[in-house]
């Protein structure tokens, strides 16, 4: 069967692409920029990468024509806080035009549980791309879910972030909602387990796990999982802007999403029946069980998606492009470079830079303008990195964004999303003499720009000077 992937570089695509090439289907992925799909070159050689913005104009003859069947998994919740309904609405109505054109039987989409009279914003937008694609010329499959819990899944790393830094919380009530939160491998299981079935055509599903908590109690047991108590105090006072507020600050999310996310977290997320699970004959797994299996992928580095890597979770919407050729005038530029004994073990030092791993020198400073960062609306360094070695064109790496990861050309090129009065970039190369070059380039935007620079220069003389001594050192 051929396949049409759309948010092939999401969170769900990235885990659902592995899937249906073991079950041998020919994948059409279709992403905004190609250079920003992470999978390996053997993937690539596997699957067909089309280029689309489905908030631009359609271009007619683009999707091919011989599609059987697609995913459609393009939400627009994280990249703002009023307009994104109009956005999803967009999408879902381009998605159409371009299948209009194709012998498409069954689409499936994943959208969110909506069974309440009054749903919040992210919910009521869910419902009507929903309506919107039942008016496609093919069977629509809906699967509704709640909180998806896994590794590098944005509900999963919040919970994550509050366990494990806040052993006392002050929270608002809405910890007390009830949901059904549903492990992605269950999720995966059902988005493969009805393609095909015409028996689940042009019909909608609630999809859930095994149990029906609250987020207190999701809290709790999470904390329980990981070996340690917490103490939870529930306030009526706090406002959803303070809320968000509270997310923002405390975990890795991003004000937008925390907003959004605070919005639905007051609606009751409960799945209705189990139709769709009887139909498949699936078994689901309880919320510890997803949470044993996170962990799992991340001890044994194998997170193949993160929420934190989506480009609404920083300044960029798209165009990677436009930053890759790094200016060279009206720049400020600190230029170090080293010779290297081994440059193959160094390349491996850049390669884990961020993250757990640090910036090889003065990471008390780092983590210092990470939290000013945040206190200014900016990203901070909670976003880390999803995997200690890998890194690809569109990452995030701490407050930075990866542009360029070419291993073979020995060459990083970074990107920062901190707020700044200009523009930031982040060089590493080694070139065919062995010489390690190390490249901090700011473009100021006026006099405060030029005040900042010349402010945190001494600084930069400690922090770039010991970053490329320690990283030229090729501790492996």
């Amino acid at each position: 069967m051929k396949i049409l992937l759309t948010g092939a570089n999401g969170y769900i695509g990235m885990r659902l692409l592995p899937r249906l090439l073991e079950l041998g289907h020919d994948v059409v992925c279709a992403v905004r920029d190609q250079k920003r799909l992470s999978v390996d070159e053997e993937t690539l050689k596997k699957i067909e990468v089309l280029e689309i913005d489905f908030l631009s104009e359609v271009k007619e003859g683009l999707v091919p024509k011989d599609i059987d069947a697609a995913y459609y998994l393009i939400h627009s919740m994280s990249s703002s806080t009023e307009d994104f309904d109009e956005k999803e609405a967009l999408s879902a109505e381009n998605f159409n035009r371009y299948l209009a054109h194709t012998r498409v039987q069954q689409v499936i989409y994943l959208s969110g549980i909506v069974n309440e009279e009054k749903l919040s914003k992210h919910l009521e937008s869910r419902k009507n791309v929903e309506d919107i694609l039942y008016q496609g010329s093919y069977h629509l499959t809906v699967l509704r879910a709640g909180i998806i819990v896994g590794s590098g899944s944005s509900s999963f790393e919040i919970i994550r972030d509050l366990c494990e830094k806040l052993p006392v919380m002050i929270t608002p009530k809405w910890v007390l909602t009830r949901t059904q939160p549903i492990g992605i491998r269950d999720v995966i299981n059902f988005l493969t387990g009805v393609l095909g079935r015409e028996d689940t055509y042009d019909q909608s599903f609630d999809i859930g796990g095994k149990d029906i908590l609250t987020y207190k109690e999701m809290l709790q047991q999470y904390a329980k999982a990981r070996g340690f108590k917490n103490w939870i105090y529930t306030v009526p006072v706090m406002t959803p802007k303070l809320s968000s507020y509270w997310l923002y600050f405390v975990t890795s999310t991003s004000y937008k999403l925390a907003v959004n996310l605070v919005d639905s977290m007051k609606m009751e997320v409960v799945a209705r029946d189990n139709r769709l699970q009887e139909l498949l004959g699936l078994e689901t797994h309880t919320y510890l069980e997803a949470i044993d299996m996170a962990f799992k992928k991340i001890e044994q580095n194998l997170v193949v998606s993160s929420w934190k890597d989506s480009m609404v979770s920083g300044r960029f919407q798209k165009n990677l492009e436009k930053y890759i050729q790094v200016p060279k005038y009206g720049v400020l530029k600190d230029e170090k470079k080293m010779k290297v004994d081994d440059p193959d073990a160094v390349l491996k030092n850049i390669w884990r830079i961020g993250g757990e791993q640090g910036w090889y020198y003065g990471n008390w400073l780092w983590k210092i303008r990470g939290f000013i960062d945040k206190l200014t609306g900016g990203v901070g360094l909670r976003r880390g990195r999803t995997h200690p070695d890998k890194i690809y064109p569109g990452d995030s790496l701490d407050f930075w964004r990866v542009l360029l990861a070419d291993k073979k050309g020995k060459r990083l090129l970074l990107f920062a999303e901190m707020r700044l009065p200009g523009e930031a970039w982040l060089e590493f190369r080694i070139d065919k003499d062995s010489v390690l070059h190390q490249t901090a380039t700011f473009r100021p935007k006026g006099l405060r720009g030029r005040l900042y620079w010349y402010t945190i220069l001494p600084f930069h003389y400690f922090i770039f000077g010991g970053m490329i001594r320690n990283i030229a050192r090729a501790r492996t």
